[in-house]
């Protein structure tokens, strides 16, 4: 299968004043592909964090998705940092740039727009329908806005560039008493079931204690097999 990470970009993440809302839709909708993501990281708008970070997830997986810092302020870095990262310069793209004036219809185009047209050398665009200032990837370096509505609109963009693997299948079901009760024997099915990744996830309902069990895997068989051992444990309690 393949691997998938993901760098959230920006000061107002850090802080709390901004809520990451990318994260979970990334994630569904790489699972929907056959590709899992692996690992996320948060940076600030911090060149050498950002640059670091691209570097090292880019010969670690397959794929490394970047979401914000790319709009028209002094603090949206994230270009200038990605194609340091690659070691080349920044160029105002030609075909972004006739979109754009077309969208415009004769209005200024200013410096901060001309910035959101600027990707890096060997870089391909990736719009969003959403808006006119695009996405681009580099290599395996897919680099996105942080806008929601923005982000989801590029990724329908990618799909030609993404190499679908097997589905990542899951079942989920709710046991009405605590982890300790179960624990040992949740343990034996993950030694018995080691291609099925088995996950518990306690919550309290009305004073309640209980968890949901997971089970993921791309081997449905496998899913059938190991749910019947799940729905046993269930009915102990």
């Amino acid at each position: 299968m393949k691997q998938a990470s993901l760098i959230i970009i920006g000061d107002e993440i850090l802080s709390g004043r901004t809520d990451d809302k990318n994260l979970a839709y990334l994630a569904k909708w790489l699972g929907k592909l056959g590709i899992n993501l692996s690992e996320v990281r948060v940076v600030l708008d911090d060149e050498s964090a950002i640059i670091e970070a691209v570097n090292n997830l880019r010969v670690k997986y397959d794929y490394v998705f970047t979401t914000g810092g790319i709009g028209p302020t002094h603090d949206d870095i994230t270009t200038e940092c990605v194609a340091k990262a690659f070691g080349v310069k920044t160029r105002i793209d030609d075909d972004a740039l006739e979109k754009m004036k077309e969208f415009l219809a004769g209005k200024e185009l200013t410096e901060p727009l001309l910035k959101m047209l600027r990707i890096p050398e060997g870089g391909e665009l990736i719009y969003s329908p959403a808006t006119k200032a695009p996405g681009y990837k580099v290599d395996n370096v897919f680099v996105m806005a942080g806008i929601p509505r923005i982000m989801q609109g590029m990724l329908e963009g990618m799909y030609d560039y993404l190499e679908i693997g097997e589905i990542m299948h899951s079942r989920s079901f709710d046991i009405m008493v605590g982890e300790s009760f179960f624990a040992e024997d949740l343990t034996h099915i993950q030694a018995n079931f080691p291609e099925v990744l088995v996950g518990s996830y306690p919550f309290s309902k009305e004073g309640i204690y209980g968890a949901t069990i997971v089970l993921r895997s791309t081997d449905e068989s496998l899913l059938d097999s190991c749910e019947l051992k799940v729905k046993d444990l269930i009915s102990k309690y």
